[in-house]
């Protein structure tokens, strides 16, 4: 009898994802490491010792902290506090993203991390077509994000890159989904006592795509990660009104009803672009469709919403 799959890949499949990568995807990396295992500082909880072990061999980990371990499945369904069912479709999510195998051979722990190189003004060709595939308008892109040159495994890369409040950078082109240590929320500030909250940089650039003055009225703040959520609490604390713009996913439905439960300033915004998974996915339909405003209910946007064209929000 065949394993059943979720969304394509099956438990066995996605147990085979290296820890050590999906780590590094949510800005954790080694403190130490040789060619059976590695020590990091614990995902779960602030140290300075490093206490969560990763075998290589057999890619498992064990946080001696707790004295809890596991598979990657385990790992993932921690973090995000999902269930196994929505970690294989998590994971599944990162295909595209990092090799099903484990690493050949071990590697100095520097060449393991992600060094940026260079950072500068939005230019590249390539990147550029990457935002327009993705129907965000440039002239809003630049304002937020920068042209970020990387080294990782000593094979040097480019992307669109989004600072966190820590330093570190969520990383995005056409191939790979990354980001450079540490890992942290965005915020925003521009003066206002209305809050938007989001889960990635591209559901905030597609809000601003259709509705370019939103900062004359609205701080941001991007999750980065569904895991920094409690970052999210503190912040909110000082805004009288928060609009969430989180995705329609379990992991996400489950992020609103979070931060709903902590505020009563909270306003729920998914109903805007429900049967999509989270507002670019909306934006890029509908652009292609060449919908107009009439054709939607705009009224759960932000005030001053403008029209839709042929050629996508504008």
């Amino acid at each position: 009898m065949k394993e059943k799959r979720t969304n394509g890949l099956s438990c066995e499949r996605a147990r085979a994802f290296p820890i050590e990568r999906a780590l590094a995807k949510l800005g954790h990396f080694p403190t130490k490491a040789n060619e059976k295992e590695a020590w990091f500082l614990s995902p779960f909880r602030s140290e300075t010792q490093a206490s969560f072990k990763v075998s290589k061999t057999l890619n498992r980990w064990y946080d001696h902290g707790e004295g809890t371990g596991g598979n990657v499945i385990d790992l993932v369904c921690k973090i995000s506090h999902c269930n196994v069912k929505e970690a294989v479709r998590i994971i599944g999510e990162d295909k595209n993203s990092f090799l099903f195998q484990q690493q050949p051979s071990f590697k100095a722990p520097m060449e393991d991390k992600i060094l940026i190189n260079e950072v500068k003004e939005l230019s590249h060709y390539a990147l550029r077509g990457y935002l327009d595939s993705r129907f965000i308008l440039f002239i809003t892109a630049k304002k937020f994000i920068r042209e970020v040159h990387y080294s990782f495994k000593n094979e040097d890369y480019y992307a669109v890159g989004f600072k966190n409040d820590s330093g570190g950078w969520e990383l995005r082109n056409k191939y790979y989904k990354n980001c450079s240590s540490p890992k942290d929320i965005t915020h925003i500030k521009n003066g206002n006592g209305k809050l938007i909250v989001t889960e990635g940089v591209f559901d905030l650039l597609s809000l601003l795509s259709c509705n370019g003055i939103l900062e004359e009225d609205y701080d941001f703040l991007v999750l980065n990660s569904n895991a920094l959520v409690s970052k999210a609490v503190e912040i909110m604390k000082s805004y009288l009104q928060i609009d969430l713009y989180l995705d329609n996913d379990p992991n996400g439905r489950r992020t609103n009803q979070k931060l709903m439960a902590h505020s009563n300033n909270c306003l729920d915004k998914s109903k805007f672009y429900e049967g999509f998974k989270d507002m670019n996915e909306w934006l890029i339909y509908n652009a292609k469709k060449g919908l107009g405003q009439e054709a939607r209910d705009v009224s759960l946007l932000p005030q001053r919403q403008t029209r839709f064209t042929p050629d996508g929000c504008k």
